[in-house]
């Protein structure tokens, strides 16, 4: 029984680990992914002076109108309807992230994840996403987001929990802000200004 549990351990570990494999120039390398090559890189940092700070600052588009909305409606409850709040609503989304508001601006990456509408009293959005980065330096790496979204106050904060490639073991905030909201179609643009903490 021991001998099995410690082998299922093991390839847990092992999947969580090649999960986080670094960046090569922007790139993941596919070579450097191995539970070997992430034990040689956990071992790396106690020797690491100090971790790296950084700030990113993008713009996220929530379209759920047209032909090619980015967020989808996946479930509702039975009351959704009623609620004020819409609560119980669940909506999935591949949201572009892009360098500036305009729609046509240069995407470097994506939000993906999901939305649900978690208040009865006021709109409050749990949140859970990865932003996917596709681009520049970061390409290739993520951050992964859990938190709540009160999506009509002026700043959110949402907690960083992690991420991979670059921002392997990476804790810190994203601030939301909207942008601008069609309160007809639904579509949002955020803008969101992260600071994160990762070796």
């Amino acid at each position: 029984m021991r001998k099995t549990t410690l082998s299922f351990l093991l390839v847990v570990f092992a999947i969580v680990m090649t999960a986080m494999a670094p960046p090569v120039h922007g790139q993941i390398n596919p070579d450097d992914q191995s539970p070997k090559a992430v034990e040689r890189w956990f071992k790396k940092l106690g020797h690491a002076k100090q971790e790296k700070l950084t700030k990113l600052h993008f713009y996220f588009h929530d379209i759920l109108s047209g032909n090619k909305p980015t967020a989808v409606q996946v479930a509702q409850a039975n009351i959704t309807s009623k609620s004020p709040t819409l609560f119980g609503i669940v909506n999935v989304m591949d949201d572009p992230l892009t360098v500036g508001p305009e729609p046509d601006s240069r995407i470097i990456g994506s939000a993906q994840g999901l939305y649900a509408s978690a208040s009865q009293k006021d709109v409050g959005l749990l949140m859970t996403l990865n932003f996917v980065f596709t681009d520049g330096k970061y390409n290739g790496s993520t951050l992964s987001i859990l938190g709540r979204n009160p999506v009509f106050h002026k700043y959110r904060e949402l907690p960083i929990l992690g991420g991979s490639g670059v921002f392997r073991l990476a804790r810190g905030i994203a601030t939301a802000k909207t942008h601008t909201f069609n309160a007809t179609t639904g579509d949002a643009i955020v803008e969101y200004h992260v600071i994160v903490m990762h070796y």
